[in-house]
């Protein structure tokens, strides 16, 4: 055991001195990595690839003094760099409001008093008061401790905590996982080393939006694609095109409909939409992309004790097991309870039942959820232990242990937590309980049951979960017949055959096999959490885990998505994606909810955008091949006007409108495949079907204007098709988008001021009825298409997945 003292704590700085290093700058203040300025928005949101081609772009049609018109294009810049500026800005507030809510505040000694701070505010030789659960935030040098440890595997990757002494370093990035202790603050801010970690190494790394990765490989190809054939494209108008500015023109309008500039847009402000809607539900969404992550999440991995169970516990029974007086037994227990200055919430439930006997305590083991006990030797009281019943008497046999076992399992079996109060035997204090994790000799003597409550919300939680074929296992440090009956209650499959994880295989390949075949696990280590993680990653699962506690950071730091409660350690607060600032697990489906509305919506508009990118990279293909080899002299078939009114009323308004509406749709792997499955055949026939009623109308001798024209009510039609199709399941809300879109290009062909305005006007009737003729025919292919699509898709058992490995 450690000494139960150390050196006298001093008082700490005063006032006069913590303004000294403020005004010296000697404070803990530095970038917080997952916010950025506004500067920085405004920045990410304007210099962009797409803002600078079509900028550029729209500079040589101002410079060709172009007809205003087909320079509109050029307000999306300053339309989508808006929109996308005040909606992450948005977000932004949002986050920073409920952060210092969720903020974990450390305890700084000032003036003699013990008072909370935030991070940012403690400075140089400030003293840090530690305890169990708690973030260390600055580097510094132990002044005292208690059985003081801390967990440096998010630093160093060592798994075993290390116990500190008085003297001893600690490093920020760390957290404690037993015992208590004091601090002094020696470098802080910038100069500590998990910021210096962040800001060089980039040791700690945030969530990867596989939804945005895959946009902007599309995005890096199409870009590729774009400057080869818009430089043909340009040379094959200067020959056929009449002046150099109206080849330009064509090329712009090849060139800027090919750039899906709406999309990445589309996609941050419905993730930034998504962190404002959870901020609502108290949700504190840390690293955007964790928005999308739950959607795709297929294993959730729950700790029992404070996310199935209700907060705080309370002394149910107490089961004596010799022939002490039970007063006697009371007094260990509550000389027990108060042997440490930080007690987790169990010990702090016997120590509220129990009051201290005033025992001088001699030395002192702290719990951990590691070693599963505690530990305390008394002067003229002996040596006493607390824990878990079957990890103290695991090496003790009789009849009274038997007995022990026995008690225990029947109370277990009720739901309730179960501590075995055992006597050491030892004849040394050498034998007996150390820090190490040697128990020694003991006697049993009580058993004290822990009321714990499953929450009123967990069994609707879980029916959700499963409902959604979300695999929900429960992963507790408790006993296995404790977690197998709370688990029970909250319907949680095959809690009727609970594993006791002292038996599970080291090996990663068998743990997996072991993790599929049994759905609740007790007596995990903080260690087991981590690699039943890894292995349920390792057969392709994407694992959520929450917690609350101490022990549940490593499992967190490590799943695809760490959930902590607010009401938790601020270390699993730190390093959680998604802290649930109420505590209400029953906020897991609103998560859900959102992650399914980014995927499930940006999967729709991005069909959109790509049929666009596909119909006009072949316009401006075949554009170029009949030109350059002189096969039939051709402009460009659409002025930039006519490609701006129609992707505004068949992409940008509508793809709008339908990213952020509310979509239940179950996610399927396969997302980036299924777009491409259906938007290259989309935009294949939307590219053919208007360039055959260009050359029909123009071999009849009409103007091109005329043609344009046509091809532009062709492309439109088939373009809203395109759009219906996306749209669905048809509802009220998205069947009144589809038909204002197309009485809007009604009303732009039809009112004389509005048709001039866009160049769309007809000499003739025939050549309208060829446009509808061809646009009917294109809509009727595509209709066949995406039946066939479907078809071929439902009756396909295969999984989708991407080709790169991805989920998305």
């Amino acid at each position: 055991m450690t000494s139960a003292s150390s050196v006298a704590d001093p008082g700490g700085l005063t006032d006069d001195e913590v303004a000294q290093r403020v005004a010296a700058g000697q404070t803990n203040k530095a970038p917080n990595p997952n916010s950025r300025s506004l500067g920085s928005i405004v920045r990410e949101n304007t210099v962009t690839s797409f803002n600078i081609v079509i900028g550029t772009l729209w500079a040589l049609m101002i410079a060709a003094r172009a007809p205003f018109q087909d320079s509109l294009f050029g307000f999306v810049i300053i339309f989508n760099s808006a929109i996308g500026i005040i909606q992450e800005y948005r977000a932004k507030r949002t986050l920073e409001k409920l952060s210092l809510i969720g903020e974990a505040k450390p305890i700084v000694r000032r003036n003699g008093v013990d008072i909370e701070v935030s991070a940012d505010d403690i400075v140089l030789d400030d003293l840090v008061v530690l305890n169990t659960g708690d973030q260390i935030v600055v580097d510094g040098q132990v002044l005292s401790g208690s059985g003081l440890e801390a967990d440096e595997s998010l630093l160093t990757g060592e798994a075993d905590p290390v116990h500190k002494h008085v003297g001893d370093e600690v490093m920020s990035g760390s957290f404690v996982v037993a015992g208590s202790g004091v601090m002094r603050a020696t470098k802080v801010g910038l100069d500590s080393y998990a910021t210096k970690l962040t800001a060089e190494a980039k040791t700690f790394s945030t969530t990867k939006s596989e939804l945005m990765g895959s946009i902007m490989r599309f995005v890096r190809t199409i870009t590729w694609v774009l400057i080869p054939l818009g430089t043909l494209l340009f040379i094959s108008q200067l020959r056929s095109a009449p002046t150099w500015q109206e080849a330009l023109s064509g090329t712009v309008a090849g060139v800027v409909t090919m750039v899906p500039e709406g999309l990445v847009l589309l996609t941050s402000v419905a993730m930034a939409v998504a962190v404002v809607r959870l901020g609502q539900k108290r949700a504190l969404v840390q690293e955007m992309p964790a928005v999308e992550v739950l959607a795709r999440v297929d294993v959730v991995c729950v700790d029992k004790t404070g996310t199935l169970t209700e907060p705080g516990m309370a002394v149910n029974e107490l089961v004596t097991l010799d022939d002490a007086p039970q007063s006697q037994t009371e007094a260990v227990l509550g000389a027990l309870g108060g042997s440490e200055n930080s007690p987790n919430p169990t010990l702090a439930a016997v120590a509220h039942e129990y009051p201290a006997p005033g025992w001088q305590t001699q030395s002192s083991v702290p719990f951990s959820s590691a070693r599963k006990w505690s530990a305390a030797a008394f002067f003229d009281h002996g040596s006493w232990l607390l824990g878990a019943p079957e990890v103290l008497l695991a090496d003790e046999s009789g009849a009274a242990v038997d007995v022990a076992r026995s008690k225990a399992d029947e109370l277990a079996g009720g739901g309730a937590r179960v501590l075995l109060l055992a006597e050491s035997t030892a004849s040394h204090p050498a034998q007996g309980p150390t820090g190490d994790g040697q128990i020694g000799p003991v006697r049993p003597v009580a058993l004290v049951a822990i009321d714990q409550r499953l929450r009123s919300d967990a069994a609707e939680t879980v029916g959700y979960f499963l409902e959604q074929g979300v695999t929900v296992k429960v992963i507790s440090g408790d006993n296995p017949v404790t977690v197998g009956a709370i688990a029970a209650q909250a319907g949680i499959p095959l809690a009727d055959r609970p594993f006791d994880a002292r038996d599970l295989p080291e090996d990663q390949e068998q743990l997996a096999e072991v993790l599929e075949t049994h759905g609740v696990f007790g007596r995990v280590t903080p260690a087991q959490k981590r690699a039943m993680v890894g292995a349920l990653k390792s057969k392709g699962h994407t694992v959520a885990m929450t917690g609350d506690g101490v022990n549940d950071v490593l499992a967190l730091k490590d799943a695809d998505l760490g959930i902590a409660m607010g009401s938790g350690a601020g270390a699993t607060r730190a390093v959680a994606q998604l802290v649930l600032l109420d505590s209400k697990f029953s906020v897991l489906p609103s998560v859900v909810a959102e992650g399914r509305r980014v995927l499930g919506n940006i999967e729709r508009v991005s069909e959109l955008f790509l049929t666009k990118s596909f119909y006009s990279a072949l316009l401006s293909l075949i554009t170029v091949i009949l030109t350059l080899t002189s096969i039939y002299k051709v402009e460009f078939i659409f002025l930039p006007r006519h490609l701006t009114v129609i992707t505004w009323l068949t992409i940008g308004t509508p793809a709008f409108f339908l990213a952020l509406m509310p979509n239940t749709q179950r996610f399927k792997p396969g997302f980036f495949k299924r777009v491409l499955r259906f938007s290259v055949p989309a935009g294949v026939i939307c590219g053919v079907a208007s360039f055959t009623t260009y050359l029909l109308v123009l071999t009849e001798g009409t103007p091109v204007e005329d043609a344009r024209t046509a091809a532009a009510i062709t492309l439109f039609m088939i373009a809203w098709t395109v759009l219906v199709l996306v749209a669905r399941p048809l509802n009220p809300l998205r069947i009144a988008i589809v038909v204002v879109m197309g009485l809007g290009f009604v009303t732009v062909l039809g009112v004389p001021a509005i048709s001039r305005f866009f160049a769309l006007g007809l000499s003739t009737g025939s050549d309208g009825l060829t446009a509808i003729a061809v646009g009917l025919t294109g809509s009727v292919v595509l209709l066949l298409v995406r039946r066939f699509i479907e078809t071929r898709v439902a009756s396909d058992p295969k999984p989708e997945v991407e080709s790169t490995g991805s989920d998305i």
